[in-house]
């Protein structure tokens, strides 16, 4: 039995969909259940609807990764954990750790991210690193997906293109290959399924490195609306637009630290951990925006 954490986000919804094709027994692990539904229905936001009768449903926990109390019955009988704690703190991660290692749980596939293979490391590769060896400190073995920049970060574009038709552009000439979180998705559940990934670490990034400017003409060429980039004044003007109700002092300051890093990488790091792994090339973020285009033209929620 998997249990899958984030199960309702951009990677989880897609991941759910991975281990239902594969037909598998799995888990999702939510606070809200009424946020699960349609997991497996319809296709969401144009993403594909294509899942075949045979696939696999899966069982629904209610718990919260808060609350260690709520975690005893949600790992009963879960032998592979896919770990996701979002935020900036590692309490959800001690907490699914525990409750993992409590339960006997014999491997764990954790998100991780690329930023902690800086040198220096950035905040939020500190961050992350910090949940790494929380993991690594249970015993239980396990694989760490550490991804480049998500696709799916376009959204946070979302409420500067409605108000005003445009996106702040931070980072200026520097390139990055976005990954689509189906990717992300694709690789974990290869990972989770497959034996002989215990012990090793993948980078998964996308294969087309581009500046903001870039991904804007595609995002705008897929969805027919006119959207200018303006470059932000100053980091501080992108964080509030990221986040319009503000955004904890650390958090901002780590976004700040990664729009610098970022603008300094004019190339674009890249790997080619997807196509070693799923035996082809990574999604295009056309095909990501081709996908989501209806989000942006204000005809579905994100």
């Amino acid at each position: 039995m998997i249990l899958v954490t984030g199960a309702t986000g951009n990677i989880g919804r897609e991941l759910v969909r991975e281990l239902a094709e594969k037909g598998v027994d799995f888990r999702i692990l939510v606070r809200d259940p009424a946020r699960a539904a349609g997991l497996l229905g319809a296709a969401d936001h144009g993403k594909r609807a294509d899942h075949a009768s045979h696939a696999e449903q899966p069982e629904l926990a209610v718990g919260d990764l808060s609350d260690p109390a709520t975690l005893t019955p949600a790992f009963a009988g879960v032998d592979k954990l896919f770990l996701l704690t979002p935020g900036i703190g590692t309490e959800h991660t001690a907490h699914a750790v525990a409750a993992a290692r409590d339960a006997g749980v014999r491997r764990i596939v954790h998100l991780s991210s690329f930023n902690v293979l800086g040198d220096p490391m950035p905040a939020m590769g500190r961050w992350h690193h910090e949940r790494e060896q929380i993991v690594r400190d249970s015993g239980i073995p396990a694989t760490f997906l550490r991804p480049g920049g998500f696709m799916s970060n376009a959204f946070d574009w979302l409420p500067t293109i409605r108000a005003g038709g445009y996106v702040l552009d931070p980072t200026g000439p520097g390139r990055y290959a976005a990954i689509d979180p189906a990717d992300i998705a694709a690789v974990a559940a290869l990972v989770l399924t497959e034996d002989g990934h215990e012990g090793n670490s993948y980078v998964p990034t996308g294969d087309e490195p581009m500046t903001v400017a870039e991904h804007v003409r595609i995002l705008a060429a897929a969805t027919g609306l006119a959207i200018d980039v303006r470059e932000a004044a100053t980091p501080a003007e992108a964080v509030q637009a990221r986040f319009p109700h503000g955004a904890p002092p650390a958090l901002a300051a780590a976004i700040t630290e990664g729009f610098a890093l970022m603008r300094a990488d004019t190339q674009g790091f890249r790997t080619d951990t997807v196509e070693k792994l799923l035996g082809r090339k990574p999604k295009s973020f056309a095909d990501w925006c081709a996908r989501n285009a209806e989000v942006f033209r204000g005809e579905s929620a994100a």
